[in-house]
C-alpha cells in the first residue's frame, strides 16, 4: 500500500500541509465556495482523502486478518505500525509537536472505517487518543513535548488508567492513592480493564491525592504521566474478553511507585476534571467505531440477502427480511449523523458533553441491534463462526460498556437537559 502521508516533520507540503491548513480553519465543514454558510453534510476534499486512506487500509489490510486475529487473540502490532505510518494514529497531536493537528471529525472518519474491518484493531489504534487527551488539555509544554512527542517519533502506545476493580462508572470512587513526599509523589493502587496496558510505553494515571472523603471530586484527585518502566509498576495477564479479542486489556498495579511532581498533569487536585474533559473529545470516536460495526452489519446482511434464496427467490424479496435490513440502514444513518455532530461541536470550540453522550449511546445501541439483526438475516449460518456476523455481536457489546456505560450516558443526557431548564 502506498503511504500518502506520514507523521512527524518529514513532510511539510501536499496532503499533510493541506490537512493542517484545513483543520485550523473550519473543522468539520466542507468548503461551500461562499454560496452558503449554513448547514452542510458534505465532506471537504481533505476529509474525503482521510476517509479513503482509512477505508483502503481497513478493507485491504485489516479485514483479511480480522478473523484470524479474533481466533488467536494476537495483538496486531503490524497493523498498528502501518496505521501509524499512514498517519491514522495520533491525528489530534498539534503541528508544533510534529503531529497533524486534525480535528475530532477526522478521527471519527478514520475510526468508523477501521472498526468496519475489526473493532478490536480500531480500539487498539484509538487507545492513544484517550491516554493523551488529558495531556493535551492540561499538560505542561514540557510534558507534551516529552510524552506526546514519543507517539509521533515512533509507533508506540499509551494507556488511560482510571477504571479499578471496584470503580468503573463511579470514577469518584477510585482507591488508588498518591501521597506527596517533598517534590515527589508515591502511588499505590490497582487499575483494571486497561486498554493497551500491555504494550503501553506510558500511562495516564488518575489517583486520589486528598484522603478526606468529604473533599469534592474536583479537588480530590491528581493525574500523572507514569512511565511503564518505573519501579513498582506491574502489568497483569491479558484478559480473555467476549469480543475485540485482539485488543489488549489488562490490570495495572502500582506499588510504592515514585513519580516526580513534574509529571503531574495540570495542577495538584485537578485530575478528575482532566479525566472527564477527555471524554468529550474521545466519545465521538468511540461512537464512530460503533457506527463502523453497524455499517459492516448492514453490508454483510445485504450481500447475504442477495445470495441466499428460499421459496424460489432471494431472501431480500421477503418482506420480513427486507424490513430487518431497512432497520439497520435507518440506525446506521442516524447514528452517524449524531456522532459527527458531537465531533463538529467540540472541533468548533463548543462544549459537546450533551451531544457526545447522545452520539456514543445511540451508536452503541444501534451497533448491538444491527449486529443482532444481521445474524437474524443469516439465520443458522449467522450463528456459525465461519460467517462474519457472529463476531459483530461479540464486538459490539463493549460499546455499551467502555468509556461510560449506556446507562451513564443517559444520566449525563438527563443532567444536561435539566441544566438547560434552570
Amino acid at each position: 500500500m502506498s503511504l500518502p502521508f506520514r507523521h512527524g516533520r518529514m513532510m511539510r507540503s501536499g496532503l499533510l500541509w493541506s490537512m493542517r491548513r484545513f483543520s485550523s480553519q473550519s473543522p468539520g465543514l466542507a468548503d461551500s465556495g461562499g454560496a452558503s454558510k449554513g448547514l452542510c453534510f458534505d465532506l471537504s476534499e481533505d476529509q474525503q482523502q482521510i476517509k479513503e486512506v482509512a477505508r483502503k487500509f481497513a478493507r485491504e489490510t485489516v479485514l483479511p486478518k480480522a478473523a484470524e486475529l479474533d481466533r488467536t487473540m494476537e495483538y496486531p502490532y503490524d497493523l498498528i505500525k502501518e496505521a501509524w505510518n499512514l498517519g491514522l494514529m495520533n491525528v489530534h497531536i498539534p503541528p508544533e509537536l510534529g503531529g497533524l493537528g486534525l480535528g475530532v471529525v477526522e478521527e471519527c472518519l478514520s475510526s468508523e472505517e477501521i472498526a468496519f474491518a475489526c473493532s478490536g484493531v480500531a480500539t487498539a489504534v484509538l487507545g492513544n487518543s484517550l491516554a493523551s487527551m488529558p495531556l493535551l488539555v492540561g499538560g505542561s509544554d514540557q510534558l507534551k513535548k516529552e510524552f506526546l512527542g514519543r507517539l509521533i517519533a515512533e509507533p508506540i502506545l499509551a494507556a488511560y488508567c482510571v477504571t479499578e476493580p471496584g470503580a468503573g462508572s463511579d470514577v469518584a470512587g477510585i482507591k488508588t492513592r498518591s501521597e506527596r513526599k517533598g517534590k515527589e509523589f508515591v502511588i499505590n493502587g490497582s487499575k483494571m480493564w486497561i486498554t493497551n496496558a500491555g504494550p503501553a510505553n506510558w500511562y495516564f494515571v488518575l489517583t486520589r491525592s486528598n484522603p478526606d472523603p468529604k473533599c469534592p471530586a474536583g479537588k480530590a484527585f491528581t493525574a500523572f504521566v507514569v512511565e511503564r518502566e518505573t519501579p513498582g509498576v506491574s502489568v497483569g495477564k491479558k484478559e480473555i474478553n467476549m469480543g475485540q479479542r485482539c485488543s489488549d486489556t489488562r490490570g495495572v498495579s502500582f506499588e510504592d511507585v515514585v513519580v516526580p511532581e513534574s509529571q503531574i498533569i495540570g495542577t495538584e487536585g485537578a485530575g478528575f476534571k482532566l479525566a472527564m474533559a477527555a471524554f468529550d473529545r474521545t466519545r465521538p470516536g468511540v461512537g464512530a467505531g460503533a457506527v463502523g460495526i453497524a455499517q459492516r452489519a448492514l453490508e454483510e446482511a445485504l450481500k447475504y440477502s442477495l445470495e441466499r434464496k428460499t421459496m424460489g427467490t432471494q431472501i431480500i424479496n421477503h418482506q420480513a427480511v427486507s424490513q430487518l435490513i431497512a432497520d439497520i440502514a435507518i440506525g446506521v444513518e442516524t447514528a452517524r449523523l449524531v456522532v459527527l455532530k458531537s465531533a463538529y461541536e467540540v472541533d468548533n470550540g463548543r462544549r459537546n458533553t450533551y451531544y457526545a453522550s447522545i452520539g456514543k449511546c445511540l451508536a452503541a445501541d444501534i451497533a448491538n441491534k444491527a449486529a443482532t439483526d444481521a445474524v437474524q438475516v443469516f439465520g443458522g449460518a449467522g450463528y456459525n463462526t465461519e460467517y462474519p456476523v457472529e463476531k459483530l455481536i461479540r464486538d459490539a457489546k463493549i460499546y455499551q460498556i467502555y468509556e461510560g456505560t449506556a446507562q451513564i450516558q443517559r444520566l449525563i443526557i438527563a443532567r444536561e437537559l435539566l441544566a438547560r431548564m434552570q
